[in-house]
């Protein structure tokens, strides 16, 4: 079942949401790993962050493990802003070590 998330629903529809918004670098692209690991192939992971580096962060975790990043989002400036990211698990997704 695909949980939706307001704010154009249907581009952000996806089977797992994760809040990651107040934590800091590394949390949310570890935790975002974490669930990952335990999804389906083709499931769609949606994380929402409010660290700066999980602009960076969450892309590269894609690109290293063999998902693809759907969607991705920044809404609101400095401090206040939210990141977001749509991630589909990859068939052939690497494991992590």
């Amino acid at each position: 079942m695909r949980e939706e998330v307001e704010d154009g629903a249907d581009l952000w529809r996806a089977d797992h949401v994760l809040d990651a918004r107040g934590l800091a670098c590394p949390l949310p692209v570890l935790k975002a790993r974490k669930w990952i690991t335990g999804m389906a192939a083709g499931q769609l992971l949606l994380v929402e962050a409010t660290d700066p580096m999980a602009a960076i962060d969450i892309p590269h975790l894609c690109q290293q493990d063999g998902h693809r990043l759907v969607r991705q989002d920044r809404s609101g400036e400095g401090e206040r802003a939210l990141l977001r990211f749509l991630i589909e698990r990859g068939a052939a997704a690497a494991q992590p070590a």
